[in-house]
């Protein structure tokens, strides 16, 4: 196990950065912008642009800002996005779920964006999208792709088969034709990154140099934290729902309210619900959380075997939780809580965007996605590179929580 903060977690407040708010910067650097992949007549020229990329909700936490910067650089283009979804299936019981995916309504609250495509997730539905994005007759499509992106060069061509396409583009070995072929309808390229060729720098960094790369835009690191505006609605439903819980109260009357999150989309970077119930025993037995409140987050689909579980255990000042009619949901109660526990996923960068602090269980393999606010974020990572998150146990957790100041 390795533990790394910055500095001590404070339990009792958020000592973070100033938030970004207002692009108050010139954010257009003339030396990058000589140099930028997209020509500065290109993009006056042009009246909107399309991106492409498969987003997850961490990828959005980070390149929310620069798409941000880019609407605040050039206020005259129409910016669609492309949300493009790889799980796409033919099995129609899989499409409810996908189609209630959480980044869209994120999404539909962002105001950088004229159009989302978001209907991708059955081959009837990307061949329909598909066609209505080629009736844009887009001058510029930019694909963010960093999976299969070849296969993502050929979809941004097709979808502007006259206009100025750019994509990543990774090494190809001599012999390998069909992906050669398919990186030479680019007319423009960003170099993949790996860990290796970036030492040292968050994602945020290398999202922001992608900006730079393509568009001669300079993002302040002090911008690149993550941002979130929540509705009003959503917050009236978290301090309801709190009630609800019998964890109202403010000032020091509030209870403590943790956040438990042991899902992610792969197996490899999830935590068992069963070491989520042994935490939580454990911690009520601990003199500092004895009479804390617990919420367990679960993802809608894992909800009828999450309740059977607990529901044996009976663990008291215990919620289940699950943003099943809105994604502001999950944020609007993540602001309300003490501390945060979390596996490597979204909910730990959106840790940090409500300032909330947060203990983050992370493998070896991607340093780069770990929580950018390091004065309010500490890392439990796991001994060996090939270990999966759940090799991090209850003690570790604790180990963390002793050796905060709380």
């Amino acid at each position: 196990m390795k533990i790394s903060s910055e500095q001590t977690l404070k339990l009792d407040s958020w000592g973070g950065h100033a938030q970004p708010g207002a692009f108050d910067t010139d954010w257009l650097a003339d030396t990058a912008a000589r140099t930028a992949l997209v020509d500065r007549a290109l993009l006056a020229r042009a009246d909107r642009i399309l991106f492409i990329a498969h987003l997850a909700l961490g990828d959005f936490t980070y390149l929310q800002s620069c798409f941000a910067a880019f609407a605040h650089a050039f206020p005259h283009l129409k910016i669609d996005l492309w949300v493009d979804e790889r799980r796409r299936t033919r099995r129609a019981a899989d499409w409810p779920h996908l189609k209630k995916y959480a980044l869209y309504d994120w999404l539909a609250e962002c105001p950088c964006f004229n159009k989302v495509y978001d209907e991708t997730y059955s081959p009837a539905l990307y061949k329909a999208s598909l066609q209505e994005a080629r009736q844009q007759d887009y001058p510029i499509v930019v694909s963010l792709a960093v999976l299969d992106r070849h296969k993502y060069a050929g979809l941004a061509r097709k979808i502007s088969p006259h206009g100025f396409v750019v994509g990543q583009k990774k090494r190809v070995r001599s012999y390998d034709l069909p992906k050669h072929l398919a990186y030479r309808k680019l007319d423009a390229f960003i170099s993949a990154y790996n860990t290796a060729s970036h030492p040292d720098q968050h994602i945020s960094d290398i999202y922001a140099d992608w900006f730079t790369q393509l568009f001669g835009i300079t993002i302040p690191p002090a911008a690149r934290y993550p941002v979130l505006s929540i509705p009003d609605r959503w917050l009236d439903y978290a301090h309801g729902q709190f009630a609800a819980w019998g964890f109202g109260g403010t000032g020091v009357t509030a209870p403590k309210v943790v956040f438990l999150n042991a899902y992610s989309k792969s197996v490899e970077r999830s935590w068992p619900l069963e070491r989520v119930i042994e935490l939580i025993r454990t911690m009520q037995q601990d003199a500092a959380w004895h009479d804390a409140g617990f919420i367990v987050n679960v993802v809608p689909e894992d909800l009828a075997r999450a309740r059977a579980l607990f529901a044996r255990h009976d663990l008291a000042r215990t919620h289940l939780f699950s943003a099943e009619d809105n994604f502001f949901q999950l944020p609007a109660i993540l602001g309300l809580c003490k501390l945060i526990v979390s596996v490597e996923t979204a909910v730990m960068h959106l840790a940090n965007a409500v300032h909330v602090p947060v203990i983050a269980l992370m493998r070896q393999k991607n340093p780069e996605w770990a929580p950018i606010d390091k004065h309010n974020s500490t890392v439990i990572t796991v001994a060996r590179r090939d270990d999966w998150v759940d090799r991090i146990d209850v003690d570790e957790v604790m180990a963390a929580l002793a050796w905060q100041t709380l």
